[in-house]
């Protein structure tokens, strides 16, 4: 579960990569070959922004708590090393550590933005 909220990591990733993919769509209707959204990498990124909480937390006694590594680097960081390791494109990589603050001033790819925001306009919605 997202703390203070009913969604899970499942329904968040989906929400948040139909969102990004629909923001592409969007940029390609409206302003055609101005802004370029490569979809492979936006897809991957979005699918995998959050790949290192499956490292940031543990199930211990039923409860989910910070790990070990959790409690040594956000999910960004090791999500991103743990993509890193298994080959994927630095663009996919980038947007997978540049998705929080871990990122922030560091987005400079089309992609990592709108997954950036995709991602933030989920969660906000969510604490309302």
């Amino acid at each position: 579960m997202i703390e203070r909220t009913s969604v899970n990591i499942i329904e968040h990733t989906r929400a948040v990569t139909r969102c990004a993919l629909e923001i592409a769509e969007v940029f390609a209707k409206e302003y055609d070959e101005k802004i370029r959204v490569n979809r492979d990498y936006l897809l991957a990124g979005a699918l995998l922004h959050d790949v290192g909480k499956l490292f940031e937390y543990e199930k211990v006694k039923g409860k989910f708590v910070k790990s070990e590594e959790g409690k040594l680097q956000r999910h960004p960081i090791s999500g991103a090393a743990f993509a890193s390791q298994h080959g994927l494109p630095q663009e996919v990589i980038h947007i997978i550590v540049s998705h929080s603050k871990e990122g922030d001033g560091a987005r400079n790819t089309g992609e990592a933005v709108i997954v950036n925001h995709a991602d933030f306009v989920n969660f906000e919605a969510l604490e309302i």
